[in-house]
């Protein structure tokens, strides 16, 4: 497959509330109460952990027979370490997670070795996981600056 754009669209709504666009699909990004926010959607370094989480579900299951293995239920539980003091600028400490760490329940008839090789197959091959475990270029491409009239 060859290389593809992909691309999304965030709009500031009220208050901190962020309306999140991609394809012809909308998510509600907000933050808690206690931040700011009024508590109407996940924040943005929840919906990484829900990101993370989502696409190695996904390989779970696109990539399931190929090992030969029968999910009755899968799930991860993702949980993650980051001080807040970076991003109010409190402290000079990093400004997103130090540490993610994730658990995969799985059920299955299948034999553990297969289930074990395709657990392994998932942590290599979840597009997320190697987005955020592997330094990706980032840059801002312009600023657009539109007058109000």
């Amino acid at each position: 497959m060859p290389k593809e754009i992909i691309k999304a669209t965030a709009s500031l709504q009220e208050g901190v509330k962020v309306d999140v666009q991609a394809r012809n699909f909308h998510i509600t990004i907000d933050e808690p109460e206690k931040l700011g926010g009024t508590n109407e959607g996940m924040n943005p370094v929840e919906m990484l952990l829900g990101a993370l989480g989502a696409c190695q579900t996904i390989v779970a299951r696109v990539y399931s027979h190929k090992f030969k293995v029968e999910l009755e239920e899968f799930r991860v539980e993702i949980e993650g370490d980051i001080d807040t003091d970076g991003f109010m600028n409190k402290s000079d400490v990093r400004r997103g997670y130090s540490d993610i760490r994730y658990t995969y329940y799985i059920k299955s008839p299948s034999p553990e070795e297969n289930i074990r090789e395709l657990a392994d197959f998932i942590a290599k091959t979840c597009p997320v996981d190697d987005t955020i475990s592997n330094p990706v270029h980032v840059s801002r491409t312009n600023i657009v600056i539109e007058k109000s009239v």
